[in-house]
């Protein structure tokens, strides 16, 4: 079953462990570097195919060096870049993460051809043909917030496709637009952060619920090493009509959190694929963000499904996929 992932596409250069930046023009001596492609559409395509899915993925890129990277790396995973649009004259987004002995990440970032993505870099018929869509992103490509969009969304919801969301930024104007996608959406994976500075909530049990009221099916909390929070609609209403779950996180040794959040979309949506409810699909999301906190970069940690599901207790085995 194909996923098609819509949205933010970056080149990453990672480096651990940074623990200053130097002054002057001293040199500090350190154990890796990585490029890799990431962004809440790329990342998240990747480890979809490491976790056995067909991927396709639609997007902006430039057409300077680090788009040739980010199509040749992209492809080399076996993601269809097809239908990436490469924009003459425009710089392919990246960022520079110094990555601190803890896991840390502050972050240098050009956001690049992202901003200029519109509906018309989306293929209509591909995304019907999908078992799911991820939209990874969609505060940063605000150019998808075109009602024409959202009525594809909503035909091919009705037609039993799988939509996603996930965010980027932590940028309060730009998170308050991406609000306008929730009715159109089934699943929305916040971080904690963006899930309190969407709603004002003081904490994130209220937050998941205001955003749960916007219309998805479920919203899925992640809370670093903390875990995630899964709010659904109740069977039997309480006093607001809101199940709050919480999901542990594994404990592994962490090396990078980057792409953490991509990875869980990327298992959440795997799960889901496998016929999985939404709980378990949640610890599928929870094996796959463990992984990939064990390497360095978003691509990091997952080689396949299985040896990433045998991180959960029980070691749970993959129902085939129809």
């Amino acid at each position: 079953m194909r996923v098609v992932t819509v949205g933010v596409h970056i080149v990453d250069v990672l480096t651990r462990p940074v623990e200053f930046i130097p002054e002057g023009q001293d040199t500090v001596l350190v154990d890796q570097i990585r490029l890799t492609a990431a962004g809440a559409a790329a990342g998240t395509a990747v480890d979809l195919v490491k976790l056995g899915n067909q991927v396709t993925t639609m997007g902006a890129i430039g057409d300077d060096e680090l788009g040739d990277f980010l199509v040749m790396v992209m492809s080399r995973h076996g993601v269809d870049v097809s239908w990436l649009s490469r924009r003459a004259g425009e710089q392919t987004a990246a960022s520079i993460l110094p990555i601190r002995p803890d896991g840390g990440r502050p972050s240098f970032h050009v956001p690049g051809a992202n901003l200029s993505v519109t509906f018309d870099d989306v293929d209509a018929e591909v995304l019907r043909e999908a078992g799911a869509v991820h939209l990874g992103g969609v505060d940063v490509t605000f150019g998808l917030g075109d009602p024409a969009f959202f009525e594809l969304l909503d035909s091919v919801r009705a037609a039993g496709t799988i939509v996603t969301m996930d965010l980027l930024s932590e940028m309060p104007d730009l998170l308050g637009m991406a609000k306008a996608f929730l009715p159109h959406v089934d699943y929305f994976l916040p971080n904690e952060s963006q899930a309190k500075l969407m709603t004002g909530a003081p904490d994130v049990e209220t937050a998941a619920s205001l955003l749960l009221a916007e219309g998805p099916r479920g919203v899925l909390v992640t809370l670093g090493a903390e875990g995630s929070l899964l709010a659904t609609r109740a069977d039997s209403p309480g006093a607001d009509g809101v199940r709050v779950e919480r999901v542990p996180a594994l404990k592994v040794e962490v090396n990078d959190t980057t792409g953490c959040g991509d990875a869980y979309c990327a298992g959440f949506v795997t799960g889901l694929l496998h016929g999985q409810d939404v709980l378990t699909a949640a610890g599928w999301g929870t094996a796959a963000a463990a992984r990939v906190a064990s390497g360095l970069g978003s691509d990091a940690g997952i080689t396949d499904l299985a040896s990433t599901l045998s991180l959960l207790p029980g070691n749970p085995a993959p129902a085939a996929q129809e």
